[in-house]
């Protein structure tokens, strides 16, 4: 049995590596343990979820790495809105799966930790959830699933969905459903559309996974 922790932004984060990742990879003989950013800590209490300053992602990236430096440590963060002292952030090529890889890459060398994967979701969370817009019957009337739609025909990939802060993926999703639960219903769409379908939707998260399943090899 391999062991992967995932270093993750927050709870909608951890319920579908719990809910939806976990499963999938016990059947590869794989069991996977999500780890959620603390945000900041006080003499009594932990914060967790959210990003602010990617040091703190590095410092407590690095002691995760060092702690399990016989386990592969990988990260579910979304690339949207990532803070501006990441390194590479700031890298402008056009081709997004090229742009990213490259990202990840400068952040595994500033990392340098031989057991880290850097890992962002395109361009966030909730992106993939537009691999099978039907699913939103589930929290939405046809009209709403229509627009979800309509929004997921103009982009190549669930993954490209993402013209500015007003309107990235979780953003569209809240407007057309005011009372969207993140956690909760970023699960049950996920279980609803099933993982195959993800993974045939969202090239850069479907290279993830495939790393992943490669370690039991």
């Amino acid at each position: 049995m391999k062991n992967v922790y995932i270093y993750c932004e927050g709870q909608t984060e951890e319920s579908f590596i719990n809910e939806i990742l976990a499963p999938y990879f016990m059947n590869q003989n794989i069991w996977v343990c999500p780890i959620i950013c603390s945000t900041k800590r006080t003499a009594t209490k932990k914060y967790k979820g959210g990003v602010s300053d990617y040091t703190k992602i590095k410092k407590e990236l690095t002691l995760i790495c060092k702690q399990h430096h016989n386990e592969y440590v990988t990260t579910m963060f979304d690339y949207y809105a990532m803070p501006d002292n990441t390194p590479g952030i700031d890298n402008t090529e056009s081709d997004i799966n090229v742009r990213i890889n490259q990202i990840e890459q400068a952040i595994d060398a500033d990392i340098g930790q031989q057991n880290c994967k850097f890992h962002f979701m395109l361009h966030e969370f909730e992106g993939i959830l537009f691999s099978n817009p039907d699913s939103f019957a589930l929290v939405a009337d046809q009209n709403i699933v229509n627009d979800i739609q309509e929004i997921r025909d103009k982009y190549p990939t669930p993954e490209h969905i993402n013209n500015s802060p007003e309107t990235a993926p979780s953003k569209r999703i809240e407007a057309l459903i005011p009372n969207y639960a993140k956690i909760k219903n970023g699960t049950l769409l996920s279980k609803n559309m099933g993982l195959d379908v993800i993974l045939s939707e969202c090239p850069h998260f479907k290279e993830w996974i495939q790393s992943i399943v490669a370690l039991r090899e």
